[in-house]
């Protein structure tokens, strides 16, 4: 009788695959080290992890040894057998077994809790579950590294040695998930910035990018495109300063729900804050003059500025820093207009991410235990934006608790082309600022209202895209984006004249061009090209001079042959002027 395959599309199988196999590694190190001491073990994305106290060093060989003690727990076919125990006969039980960190989980449980076992073979391990029915279910592991972790992650605690693994139902996904991560190494947007020189992370400002010219030439294309888009959609342009007062932060409910990820700074004896956010600057825009009801809706559009506190470890190239440029908008409308909006916002986000090749899924946030306003208010939120996703027509799923602080939100999770996601844009609907600014517009009985309030990004941050962008095209980016759409290669330095006139057409039709003319093999100029990944390498000699043609080769199909100077210089006009992927 065939075996039922494991369904691993479905989380609930997903979490017990993994929490199973993290049980099985620690019965596995216990059979090596018996004096090793278990601290947690739980399941992750993309696999599992046990934090262990132990005197001996784990290396990458110790993990080989591991993973082949592990095999030997699954061939063993053990049933995982759940069973409880009262808090004292836990705690007993745990301590007889030398488990010093288990007793103090317990010991942290109520008094009348009833506490959870599972058993395998002769392992046994405190756990709520769930899991899979026997050690034998689980079929292709692989350990992948060792790392230190602070006992419940407080570094006066004493450091664990933490174990990361990941598994599959079968060997061949395992070794897909492998080729993924090789794949993904060879496409670090912190390697690729390197070697084509994009930008810079130094130890003198830790978190703060610098942006070389050929970075700054994919976020100025990126940028421009922006404002072309944004101006089509009926959106103005503003920027506001980088400091202002801590009144302003505290009128926002910034200085009491995130005044931890702020910096501050004193003038003339005066509290000030940098900018975490570009919103409570656009509230004093909207707010310097009275509004009509026929202005709104009003959007307001602004590539902002923001420095956030990240602790030292969180920080990580382009994806992870203290200060970057979000592409912030700020919608004021009345409330008949929300769901139109809203709308109009999902499909702009559409059409840009749909440009880059993106698919994406959304999620909508509901009201987290921090926030503010009513009841009332963010159930009429949360339903302005269910309404507005069911006209779009796109599928979404419901991410509970995670809003903002001053409201619901709809978060765009795209997805690169090694199938990794990557939360980029977000729709925010807030009735709390607009009270708080008390912001107000004149209706049509000639009284004051209250606006309603949008706050959307679509990059999100300029900096973290254009590192996701990195990742999902190689560094091979769309010749619009690419900092060097042409170079120039010269057999020989006889024609490098020629080579030149080639170059000043190509400038002359708005392409980004590189000459090189060294003295140098044709074999190590190309290397050094491709290395560089120039959209479009050229090769000159003789024949080309002579044919006034280019031998062509694009970094992303391979060799395209002679062509025309003029031919070569319209395809590539084309090219940029279609965005093309």
């Amino acid at each position: 009788m065939a075996k039922e395959k494991i369904n691993f599309e479905d989380e609930d199988i997903k979490l017990k695959y993994r929490h199973t196999t993290s049980h099985i590694m620690a019965q596995a190190v216990k059979n090596l080290w018996p004096d090793a001491k278990l601290a947690i073990g739980p399941a992750i994305d993309n696999g599992f992890y046990y934090d262990i106290d132990m005197e001996h060093k784990l290396s990458d060989q110790d993990l080989l040894k591991i993973q082949k003690e592990m095999k030997k727990v699954i061939q063993a076919n053990h049933k995982l057998e759940r069973f409880e125990l009262p808090r004292e006969e836990a705690i007993k039980y745990m301590a007889d077994r030398n488990e010093d960190y288990k007793v103090e989980l317990i010991q942290d449980l109520p008094e009348d809790a009833i506490i959870s076992f599972y058993k395998q073979g002769d392992f046994v391990d405190l756990c709520a579950g769930p899991h899979m029915e026997s050690t034998g279910q689980i079929k292709a592991v692989k350990l992948m590294s060792v790392a230190g972790a602070y006992w419940r992650g407080d570094e006066h605690n004493k450091m664990l040695q933490r174990i990361y693994g990941t598994c599959f139902p079968s060997q061949e996904e395992l070794d897909e998930y492998i080729n993924r991560l090789e794949e993904a190494k060879k496409r670090d947007h912190r390697k690729i910035g390197k070697e084509m020189d994009l930008f810079m992370l130094t130890e003198e400002g830790p978190g703060f990018p610098f942006f070389m010219p050929k970075g700054m030439t994919i976020r100025n294309e990126l940028e421009n495109f922006w404002r072309q888009e944004h101006r089509r959609r009926g959106y103005q342009e503003i920027k506001t300063p980088l400091i202002l007062n801590e009144e302003l932060w505290r009128t926002s409910g910034h200085w009491d729900h995130y005044k931890d990820n702020m910096y501050f700074t004193k003038i003339d004896d005066q509290d000030y804050a940098i900018k975490p956010m570009n919103c409570p600057g656009s509230m004093l825009a909207y707010k310097r003059k009275m509004w009509s009801y026929r202005d709104l809706p009003l959007r307001i559009g602004e590539l902002g500025q923001v420095h956030r506190h990240e602790l030292s470890g969180a920080l990580h190239g382009l994806m992870r820093v203290r200060t970057f440029t979000q592409d912030d908008a700020h919608i004021f409308m009345l409330p008949e207009q929300i769901k139109d909006e809203i709308v109009g916002v999902a499909k702009f986000i559409d059409d840009v991410y749909s440009m880059f090749g993106f698919k994406y899924h959304i999620e909508l946030s509901t009201r987290p235990e921090d926030s503010m306003g009513t009841d009332e208010e963010w159930a009429m939120a949360e339903e302005a934006l269910r309404e507005a996703m069911q006209e779009v027509g796109v599928p979404y799923v419901v991410n509970e608790g995670d809003g903002a602080f001053y409201g619901p939100k709809l978060d765009f999770h795209l997805e690169d082309s090694l199938g990794r996601t990557w939360q980029c844009g977000t729709i925010q609907l807030d009735m709390q600022m607009p009270q708080r600014f008390d912001l107000t517009y004149v209706g049509s009985d000639n009284e004051k209202h209250r606006p309603i309030m949008i706050h959307r990004v679509i990059f999100g941050s300029i900096e973290r895209f254009i590192g996701i962008l990195t990742e999902h095209f190689a560094g091979k980016f769309p010749l619009w984006l690419a900092p060097v759409q042409v170079k120039l290669l010269t057999v020989a330095e006889t024609f490098a004249d020629y080579a030149k006139e080639v170059a000043a057409k190509c400038e002359e039709a708005g392409l980004r061009v590189e000459l090189d003319i060294r003295n140098e093999k044709i074999g190590y100029k190309l290397r050094e090209a491709r290395n560089e990944r120039v959209s479009y390498i050229c090769v000159i000699g003789e024949r080309e001079a002579e044919a006034n043609s280019v031998s062509v080769r694009s970094t992303k199909v391979g060799e395209l042959g002679a062509m025309s100077v003029d031919e070569f210089i319209d395809k590539l006009v084309e090219e940029v002027k279609s965005k093309a992927v």
